[in-house]
């Protein structure tokens, strides 16, 4: 019954956050000259247009189970981007990665100043808890969301903001790792290497519970 109430107040934050954070990439490309995404249907915030069955629905309801409600996170299908409808093809694919980790941390600081109103106590109870749940759920997801796109490899977000910012030589080294990027990440994720992923979220958390 607890799961299934977490399921319930966790749901709508994930969804929201993840929808945002790809529609935020299609919605800086279409503004820096390119349609992809709009005329592919994804520049919309219906999540039906971004759900990945895998991602959005499986994985988050998996972790939610398996860790009994401590560990959450899932993604959507990536908004398609072709840069080469721009003018600067390097700062546009740059600048729409980087939309998305930071639309993550915009709702993060959102969750904790609504949380930080909450706190006053104004609000009943009985209306009070399960928004404080939902609130606590977004800011974990979107720190997760942001620290995690933000790992500098490719193709996450990070590391396509590290192949813009890098002089040509030194990009086009970084741009050769994407094919194997993801196993890369996955490497890592298992072998933990001194828990740095899971300190780094800790860490920022832990910013926005001082200023809550």
């Amino acid at each position: 019954m607890e799961i299934a109430l977490k399921i319930l107040l966790f749901a709508p934050p994930i969804l929201f956050s993840i929808v945002l954070h790809e529609f935020m990439h299609g919605y800086v490309a279409d503004k820096l000259g390119d349609p992809t995404a709009r005329r592919a249907g994804r520049l919309t915030l219906n999540p039906i247009k971004h759900i990945d069955p895998v991602g959005t629905i499986i994985i988050p309801l998996l972790l939610l189970i398996v860790s009994k409600g401590t560990m959450m996170f899932g993604w959507a299908k990536p908004v398609p981007v072709n840069p080469m409808n721009t003018l600067n093809p390097k700062r546009t694919m740059g600048l729409t990665a980087l939309a998305g980790p930071m639309t993550n941390l915009v709702l993060a600081v959102l969750c904790t100043v609504l949380l930080k109103i909450m706190s006053a106590g104004f609000i009943h109870n009985s209306i009070a808890v399960p928004l404080v749940l939902m609130l606590k759920g977004g800011l974990i997801i979107n720190v997760v969301l942001t620290v995690f796109n933000l790992i500098p490899i490719p193709p996450l977000d990070g590391g396509r903001v590290l192949v813009w910012l890098l002089p040509e030589p030194q990009a086009e080294a970084v741009e050769k790792i994407e094919p194997y990027g993801m196993f890369i990440i996955f490497g890592l994720l298992i072998l933990n290497p001194g828990n740095i992923l899971g300190k780094s979220i800790y860490g920022v958390l832990q910013i926005f519970w001082w200023f809550i």
